[in-house]
């Protein structure tokens, strides 16, 4: 690292795990959720679950330990000196706001979350404040910038393909969940789904 210090990160990244995981606790009523539907939808939340509650505590303590150049063979090295700091300030941005977004999103739908995919239940509610006012899945983005914030402050190919990874499987799922909103919410979803973006407020 050039800028963060190893042990600093890893510390920082078994906090922010913990945070979350108390949110999703406190909002939700659940810190865990058994993958249910089709295949895609299970792939989904099973890579989800993976990255976040096993590739992050594993990125956060090769950090502590400062054994992820030694294990990771895909650690990019002889760099420029510039490119690691600009990419590990890009990076903590990305990470960061992820968490921030994740919590945010949990928050705002309260007891309506369910696991990414999963249709409506009758009791649930269409959520269209917090992040939802301006993205339909926030979630997603948050997770997708969390992945990709991980591997630009690691340098690391492997956590990069990581994301594009689970981007795929993102774009692939989101059609699917879509669908399944409409079912069930009719034309209130299509007026919310005219006036959101799916990932990005400023992109389609």
């Amino acid at each position: 690292m050039h800028m963060l210090d190893e042990v600093v990160l890893g510390i920082g990244i078994v906090c922010l795990l913990g945070i979350l995981v108390a949110v999703k606790r406190a909002a939700t009523g659940s810190i865990l959720d058994k993958p249910g539907g089709t295949l895609l939808v299970q792939l989904v939340n099973i890579f989800n679950l993976f990255f976040l509650l096993v590739v992050n505590p594993l990125a956060a303590l090769l950090l502590i330990t400062r054994q992820l150049p030694a294990i990771d063979p895909t650690h990019l090295e002889n760099l420029p000196s510039w490119v690691p700091v600009v990419t590990e300030c890009a990076g903590l941005l990305f990470y960061v706001t992820g968490f921030l977004l994740m919590a945010w999103s949990l928050t705002s739908l309260g007891r309506n979350y369910q696991l990414g995919g999963s249709a409506p239940r009758t009791e649930d509610s269409l959520i269209t404040n917090g992040p939802y006012r301006v993205i339909r899945h926030p979630m997603y983005t948050a997770a997708l910038s969390i992945s990709l914030g991980l591997a630009l402050l690691l340098q690391s190919l492997a956590f990069l393909r990581v994301f594009t990874v689970y981007l795929v499987l993102v774009l692939l799922l989101i059609p699917t969940e879509e669908e399944k909103l409409l079912q069930c919410y009719g034309g209130e979803y299509l007026e919310y789904r005219k006036r959101t973006q799916r990932l990005l407020p400023l992109a389609y």
